[in-house]
């Protein structure tokens, strides 16, 4: 099991990981809001401000203060790969 870092010393199974996702459209806000009125929701942003919203396979949503773009080197994405559109 792989573990990485998302910020402040926190860790997740990177195996259990769906998507990485910004937070600032709508749909990810309701995700967000549903989330945490179910129960799911882990909150690492320490306070700050997230910046990034990460997916897990057991249905749990992680709120990180880091950004998609430092989560992905941790992750094995090299942002180099990514064409524009995905970028």
């Amino acid at each position: 099991m792989e573990l990485v870092n998302i910020g402040f010393g926190n860790l997740i199974a990177a195996g259990r990981l769906i998507a990485v996702v910004s937070p600032d459209s709508a749909p990810i806000k309701r995700l967000i809001q549903e989330t945490r009125d179910g129960g799911m929701l882990i909150d690492a942003t320490y306070g700050r401000k997230t910046a990034s919203v990460l997916i897990m396979d057991s249905d749990h949503v992680v709120l990180s203060a880091l950004p998609a773009e430092k989560l992905a080197p941790r992750l094995g994405v090299r942002l180099e790969d990514l064409t524009e559109e995905e970028a």
